[in-house]
């Protein structure tokens, strides 16, 4: 009866006072604010929100205003160590590194030199502050052990480009074996010679000459 019926000039439901319900959420459409919505009565009829428009309602969002995944329950994938490489693509998830080198670190990274780590001339014999220098990089390895690091050797231009070579290997070996012999895992290490590629440094002086009979370190994950 009209007296009774909210809705007396439209067709509606006996339960709802009268009312129709078009969207069928049990809410009429005259206290729906989306009649045409299916919603809960929280919400006035209309359905939980996604303020962020990732695809997962506010309810269940743990990040409601910054879009996400439903993986990590609605929030962005996440950043561990603040390094800039989000964890799904950080191989070292929780120590912050560089993206050259996949999210992990380097020794350059850490208080090393590596300029400082130079041979005798026609050598592979590591000079004393050489050797001062990679006592550092020793415990610096130990104390992150997710650094690896793939050692290159170099000459400078003395004698032959052959020999030269040879030599430049027989120099990352040598930083390579003294490394292991300090304790670091000979799988976290790789050694390579370049001869007298890729000068740092003039080789028409000694001082030039030197800087060139070097050991470049480099991130190897």
């Amino acid at each position: 009866m009209d007296v009774d019926d909210k809705c007396p000039d439209i067709a509606g439901i006996s339960n709802l006072l009268g009312c129709p319900d078009r969207d069928a959420d049990g809410i009429a459409d005259i206290n729906d604010q989306c009649p045409e919505l299916a919603g809960t009565s929280k919400y006035h009829g209309c359905p939980v929100p996604d303020n962020d428009g990732d695809g997962i309602n506010d309810e269940s969002d743990n990040c409601p205003s910054v879009k996400g995944f439903a993986r990590y329950h609605g929030c962005p994938v996440p950043d561990t160590d603040a390094d800039g490489i989000n964890d799904e693509l950080d191989r070292c998830p929780s120590e912050k590194g560089s993206t050259e080198n996949n999210g992990c670190p380097v020794l350059a990274d850490f208080a090393f030199n590596a300029d400082n780590v130079q041979f005798e001339t026609g050598s592979a014999k590591l000079t004393k502050s050489a050797i001062t220098e990679l006592n550092k990089g020793v415990g610096i390895l130990k104390e992150h052990p997710s650094l690896n690091v793939a050692i290159n050797g170099y000459t400078d231009n003395t004698g032959k480009a052959a020999a030269n070579l040879i030599l430049s290997q027989k120099r990352a070996d040598a930083v390579k074996a003294y490394f292991v012999k300090n304790g670091i895992g000979t799988d976290r290490l790789t050694a390579a010679g370049f001869g007298i590629e890729n000068p740092v440094a003039d080789n028409k002086t000694a001082t030039g000459r030197a800087k060139n009979r070097r050991v470049v370190f480099k991130g190897n994950n």
